[in-house]
């Protein structure tokens, strides 16, 4: 089970029912309504994760331009700093359209009639790479026993996340688990990628300045 919420907004009743049942097997929280006038309110408090949007609301309405719309409200206009990451369902051919959503923000898309695996798996690299984190998980291993207070701060930078740790008095970094950019007690590394990294340290000789 992955914690992350996800808003599913279709106003195709069969179709939300489905999605809000597949996807509760997998995420934590899903939240489904038909109505995309809720979408402000239902995301301002930024604790959604993903939203998977539909491209047309209104049987009379199909040239996508209400999901453009409620995509760049999700992505310009809600407020927030860090807006959830949007995957569009388009209708099967509607391909130029799903193209020009991405390029207005959404990460990815899915063509009805979609495949469960393939939905599930956008969802997650779009939670993925919208997330500042990046799930990096810093430990840090002194050498010899001692505590160590490490104090990990990750900022997110376009394609990379910058992580800095800082070992406690006394002790220093000597090797990192992953040495790709390593440079004292700061790194970089590449994105989308989950990332276990283990620091060892030593304990700094009196006379060792």
């Amino acid at each position: 089970m992955t914690d992350a919420k996800i808003l599913v907004i279709d106003d195709n009743m069969a179709v939300l029912s489905t999605l809000k049942i597949v996807l509760k097997s997998v995420f934590k929280t899903v939240v489904a309504v038909s109505d995309p006038q809720l979408i402000p309110a239902l995301i301002s408090a930024g604790d959604v994760d993903a939203v998977l949007l539909d491209m047309n609301f209104g049987s009379d309405k199909l040239d996508g331009q209400d999901g453009l719309f409620w995509l760049d409200r999700i992505m310009n206009r809600s407020g927030l700093e860090n807006p959830p990451a949007v995957v569009m369902i388009t209708a099967f051919g509607d391909v130029g359209l799903a193209v020009t959503s991405l390029k207005k923000g959404a990460l990815d898309f899915i063509q009805k009639p979609w495949d469960n695996n393939d939905l599930i798996k956008k969802l997650h690299e779009a939670i993925l790479e919208s997330d500042a984190t990046y799930h990096i998980r810093a430990v840090c291993e002194p050498e010899e026993a001692g505590t160590v207070t490490g104090c990990v701060e990750a900022a997110h930078y376009e394609d990379s996340v910058e992580l800095d740790v800082t070992p406690a008095p006394g002790w220093r970094i000597v090797e990192w688990s992953d040495d790709r950019h390593f440079d004292g007690d700061h790194r970089t590394i590449d994105v989308y990628e989950d990332l276990d990294l283990v620091v060892y340290l030593e304990e700094i000789e009196p006379d060792d300045d």
